[in-house]
């Protein structure tokens, strides 16, 4: 006689996210990663990766009542033993050192308590635990998704991670949240095919540099070209599929863009995971940015991911948070998008 086995959720972050009060009574719907940590995180007051980015968006969540329909979850600390997944053992344990200086003698390093990692990029004592945070969020997200406890998710959660390398932070990003994530979808819960998905302004060659020639995975990318990182692009792999814009181009040319070359691809690959690098900072009032996207195209690549996961992932999306600099824009942005991952609209 047969004797029924009950299901066992797999992943590092089953025990972290079954301890949280949102997922008393096994809920399924979108989940809202985030934690207080990501805004102890600062590189300056004048840097325009702030912690005021993240309470733009709550302020707007809430403000709208959009907040009320997610399941609002705490972003776990990433595992040591998981960044090894994108990242080498060196740079990470770099990382590490700075922080506990910073942490003890923050004063003998810059007299400002920061530590400069590129003329960009710096950290705090606070920024390793915030980085910690912004890489669990994604893997925890990955996590609820592939056990089914939630239909998708948004990690609002910073620092943003699409240019950190394997060994180097750069672009205001210190851990590669979505390679991460990708890679950890293949190696703990077995998936065959991961999509990414960068709508950021810049190119996401961090994410690049990690997934490049990665079997399994894929990466779709548009990024206005010349700019930063000011790197060359091309696909020299066959699973980047990077598609270059001059600047000024608007909403018109980039949804020719997804549903003339994404979109083929997309379902030829037939991913069973998408995961979405979600840079707002390619809107139209962004002054980090000269493409000129709004609201509504932001909503439409958001129904085209959908789509895609709907056929080949049962619906299966895990978006983190990468640029958007312009507060306004940036908070109405995500909203937009969270309303077509929670099917609001």
């Amino acid at each position: 006689m047969k004797t029924h086995q009950p299901y066992v959720p797999v992943g590092h972050y089953v025990n972290e996210l079954q301890a949280q009060p949102s997922f008393v009574g096994s809920p399924f719907g979108t989940g809202f990663f985030s934690h207080s940590d990501c805004r102890l995180h600062s590189m300056g007051a004048d840097h325009p990766e702030s912690p005021a980015r993240l309470s733009a968006i709550d302020d707007r969540l809430l403000g709208t009542g959009v907040v009320d329909a997610l399941v609002s979850v705490d972003a776990p600390l990433a595992k040591l033993s998981d960044l090894h997944l994108a990242h080498t053992a060196g740079y990470i344990a770099h990382l590490i050192e700075v922080s506990q200086r910073l942490g003890v003698e923050a004063s003998d390093l810059t007299g400002l308590g920061f530590y400069e990692l590129d003329p960009d990029t710096s950290m705090n004592a606070h920024t390793w635990q915030a980085a910690l945070r912004s890489a669990g969020a994604a893997m925890a997200a990955v996590d609820a998704v592939m056990n089914g406890v939630l239909a998708n998710a948004f990690c609002a959660t910073r620092p943003p991670g699409h240019h950190a390398k394997r060994d180097q932070a750069m672009g205001f990003c210190f851990l590669s949240n979505v390679a991460l994530a990708a890679r950890y979808a293949q190696a703990i819960h077995g998936v065959e095919r991961v999509a990414i998905i960068d709508f950021d302004v810049h190119h996401g060659n961090g994410t690049q540099d990690v997934v490049q020639g990665v079997p399994g995975i894929e990466m779709f990318s548009f990024f206005q070209h010349p700019f930063y990182p000011y790197n060359q692009p091309f696909n020299g792999s066959d699973n980047l599929h990077n598609i270059p814009v001059p600047a000024y181009s608007r909403g018109d040319a980039i949804r020719a863009v997804v549903s003339e070359q994404w979109l083929p691809a997309l379902h030829r690959f037939k991913p069973e995971l998408l995961l979405i690098s979600a840079g707002f900072d390619a809107h139209r009032d962004d002054d980090l940015g000269q493409l000129g996207l709004v609201e509504a195209d932001y909503a439409w690549m958001t129904q085209i991911v959908m789509q895609v996961a709907n056929a080949h992932s049962k619906g299966r999306i895990v978006s983190c948070l990468e640029g958007g600099y312009e507060l306004r824009s940036l908070s109405t942005s995500v909203e937009a998008h969270i309303r077509v991952l929670a099917d609001l609209d």
